[in-house]
């Protein structure tokens, strides 16, 4: 019988495995054709986070993970397979995405009350789609995931081995994705990634909270750099007037790229970005009240400024060759 704390390694290799085969068979899968928000200029192979998902979930058999979390993803990924193959329609990605949000909070939150349930239902939705927002560059989704499950872990285990090793075979199972999607990428995450890995962030941020393992600032400062991307984008798109539900590329770290840095740099950029994001916070955890305070405060105010340098590099380009921002993968 294999050992629950051999589960991370066998995530990553039935992970490793299935993507090695899925490159074989790369002319049956679907392709990744490039469209107002896409960074690469030929199509690639997707639906390699359907690997991802079936190492994690695998690995999650051995240690009984809890079915608030494994369901829901099992939901997601089905019918974000679906989308990556035959396309579906937005109400109804939006149903699946509603229903697993509404299952989860139920399962793992029904003791708090109603108002807080239906925040955690809205944060967990807004998390499940701003992960497939983010998965747009060579290496970007992966390493973070990567990083920022590792660190869930690490803050989890051994306190609860469950919730600590069931991140850890997160974290494994995108490493060993990483190593095929890391730049020049083979392959990419797809919805069948993204979806279901954005939701079990939050899923495992809300029940790790729950469960006393870390304050709830914690799992949002650990995948901070996906966040806060994501949301001031949101953001600054509906203050313009924009049509923020269309594609775009206009995510801080879409920028960096077509400024010049490269799918590799960018990521390699935002890898360490999150290293001092996990490292500070999980210092911070057994740090006093006043300390928490100053590193949430700390984060805020750095990722402001990062914010502010990009926009002023964007524009002064912009000012110099308006339409030279062509980045690909």
């Amino acid at each position: 019988m294999i050992s629950t704390s051999a589960a991370p390694a066998v995530a990553a290799i039935i992970a490793w495995g299935l993507i090695v085969l899925m490159l074989r068979k790369r002319d049956g899968m679907p392709l990744d054709r490039p469209n107002p928000r896409s960074l690469h200029a030929q199509p690639m192979p997707r639906s390699g986070g359907a690997a991802i998902m079936a190492g994690a979930l695998a690995a999650f058999a051995l240690l009984a993970a809890p079915i608030a979390i494994v369901g829901p993803a099992l939901l997601l990924a089905c019918v974000s397979l679906a989308d990556d193959w035959h396309g579906l329609p937005i109400p109804i990605r939006l149903v699946a995405h509603a229903a697993a949000a509404a299952a989860f909070v139920w399962l793992a939150l029904g003791a708090i009350p109603w108002w807080l349930q239906l925040a955690a239902a809205l944060a967990v939705m807004w998390m499940t789609n701003l992960y497939n927002f983010m998965d747009g560059s060579d290496g970007l989704a992966g390493g973070m995931a990567a990083l920022g499950f590792g660190f869930l872990g690490f803050a989890a285990y051994p306190a609860d081995d469950a919730i600590g090793l069931a991140a850890f075979c997160i974290a494994a199972a995108a490493f060993a994705f990483l190593a095929f999607n890391f730049h020049p990428a083979r392959i990419f995450m797809g919805d069948v990634g993204s979806i279901p890995i954005g939701f079990m962030a939050a899923a495992f941020g809300l029940i790790g909270w729950q469960r006393g393992l870390w304050p709830l600032w914690y799992p949002a400062a650990v995948f901070s750099p996906f966040i806060v991307d994501a949301s001031a984008t949101l953001v600054k798109r509906i203050v313009c007037g924009e049509r923020f539900w269309e594609p775009h590329r206009e995510h801080y770290y879409q920028r960096l790229v077509r400024l010049g840095w490269g799918h590799r740099k960018t990521a390699l950029a935002e890898y360490a970005l999150m290293l001092f994001c996990g490292i500070l916070s999980y210092w911070a955890l057994g740090q006093p009240l006043y300390l928490q305070l100053i590193v949430i405060l700390t984060l805020a105010t750095l990722f402001v400024c990062l914010a502010a340098s990009i926009d002023v590099a964007w524009r002064r380009a912009s000012g110099r060759a308006p339409n030279s921002h062509h980045g690909t993968r």
